[in-house]
């Protein structure tokens, strides 16, 4: 696992990401509503705390937090938003796994399935390419000076980590899922600063496509960030790294 950096792909996008912040509050605040629609108390509710983890490392304002939260109830209203996960292939056969959450499923999955024709891809049976994932949790911790990389090594194991890896300017600790919650809220007590904190799912191998193709599939992500209904994208393509100064 450690020769496949999550950050790494992460970097390469943070440029758009940042232009697109406030449509990223937006999903982060959907799925905050949906986590917290039975139980807003994320105390008692571990996958609203998460999602409220992940939303505070992607800077969503506290107040944009607690309006989620509050109003859980009445932005959904009646809608029915449904998780649902889609599987295929990008150009080049990149695996591809997409995330949603959406109140109409036919429509969620012909964007889906449109986008990824237009750019050379197809969506498959559910299981064609998640067993080339593994599902982590996935924390990204900023490397300071005042940081070292034992101290952070000591946390993670205490915190029941089974890898860390440690980049130029971060440390990625991976978590069995079941263990998630819990050490990224030790993480928190310890005071570390979070640039990241999911459930994800990490590319057992990644690939490298040629220039064309590649850029074919950078249009195809940047097509299904823009929709909506989709949450989270995750691929085994190897973005190159002079696109991190993007």
């Amino acid at each position: 696992m450690s020769g496949h950096s999550k950050w790494h792909n992460i970097q390469a996008k943070k440029g758009k990401a940042d232009a697109a912040r406030g449509k990223i509050f937006t999903k982060l605040g959907r799925e905050i509503a949906v986590a917290a629609k039975t139980n807003p108390n994320p105390d008692t509710n571990s996958k609203l705390a998460d999602v409220i983890a992940k939303a505070k490392a992607a800077n969503m304002p506290n107040d944009n937090i607690e309006r989620s939260i509050k109003r859980a109830a009445g932005e959904l209203g009646d809608k029915d938003y449904k998780e649902l996960t889609y599987e295929g292939y990008g150009v080049g056969g990149a695996a591809v796994i997409i995330t949603t959450l959406t109140d109409n499923n036919n429509r969620t999955a012909g964007d889906v399935r449109a986008i990824m024709s237009k750019h050379g891809g197809s969506l498959g049976n559910t299981g064609c390419v998640s067993y080339m994932f593994d599902t982590k949790g996935y924390i990204a911790v900023e490397r300071t000076p005042e940081l070292s990389e034992d101290e952070v090594t000591e946390y993670a194991i205490e915190a029941g980590a089974e890898d860390v890896v440690t980049q130029e300017d971060v440390f990625e600790i991976y978590t069995p899922v079941s263990e998630f919650s819990a050490a990224r809220k030790y993480l928190e007590e310890k005071g570390l600063n979070f640039l990241q904190a999911e459930i994800s799912m990490i590319p057992q191998n990644k690939i490298v496509l040629d220039a064309d193709k590649l850029e074919t599939f950078q249009k195809m992500l940047d097509k299904l960030d823009e929709n909506d209904d989709v949450q989270d994208i995750y691929h085994n393509v190897e973005l190159p790294e002079e696109d991190e100064e993007e």
